[in-house]
């Protein structure tokens, strides 16, 4: 597969892989939080760009990313700017592409995952509540002994919803240890290997798109390699 590594980590400045004057968007380390949570954890990526940026609290996520997963994430300037990007996603006027390495081999080299899903904190805090509507698009980008690379393409965004559907179908992420036990694979990997590669989204006065990409992250391209 032909996608470069980036070596992106907390400890060094964030890259910025488009600016305009409604927004930034970044390549995402792994490791790190988009937002503080109830534990109000501090090092967060809103904290780290607004300090990197000088923009004293101005930059604000458009939409969010696991701890684990990398590449592409967008931030608005301004609240107003947030507004109108999340309702992009909202409206599904956002595409977005991942690519996953999921255990096994996955037979069909293009389908949809159609399950209604719930995520770790729903089942566990809202058991009583259904499961919700969640549609993925896949395409698988080569295979390996162990494993298969896929484009991953989720229409809806559900939370955890890529690793949830290739949980239900037999092919859960490699280094997934939320909705698999990492001790039932063969292959380790220190986190989720699942990485942004593309983000497409319309531009704020309506003439055209704009779309960025993020090579993929030095340790699945390392991964890749190696076996």
């Amino acid at each position: 597969m032909n996608i470069a590594p980036s070596h992106p980590t907390p400890k060094v400045q964030i890259p910025v892989l488009y600016e305009d004057e409604n927004c930034l968007v970044f390549n995402k380390p792994s490791g790190l939080l988009v937002v503080p949570t109830d534990k109000n954890e501090q090092h967060t990526l809103v904290n780290v760009v607004n300090r990197q940026q000088g923009a004293r609290g101005s930059l604000y996520p458009a939409h969010r990313l696991d701890r684990d997963t990398t590449g592409v994430i967008l931030f608005a300037k301004g609240k107003d700017n947030q507004q109108k990007l999340m309702q992009f996603f909202k409206d599904k006027q956002v595409h977005k592409t991942y690519i996953a390495f999921v255990h096994g081999r996955v037979i069909e080299p293009r389908g949809k995952i159609r399950i209604p899903i719930k995520d770790f904190n729903q089942r566990k805090f809202s058991p009583h509540l259904p499961a919700q509507s969640a549609l993925t698009h896949y395409e698988v980008e080569d295979y390996h002994k162990d494993f298969t690379v896929v484009r991953v393409m989720p229409i809806t965004g559900r939370t955890n919803q890529i690793r949830i559907h290739f949980t239900k179908i037999g092919h859960p992420l490699v280094g997934e240890d939320k909705y698999a036990f990492r001790k039932d694979f063969a292959l380790r990997f220190r986190r989720t290997a699942l990485h942004a590669l593309c983000l497409e989204w319309p531009q704020m006065d309506g003439k055209g798109a704009i779309k960025v990409e993020a090579p993929l992250a030095a340790d699945m391209a390392d991964f890749l390699k190696k076996n």
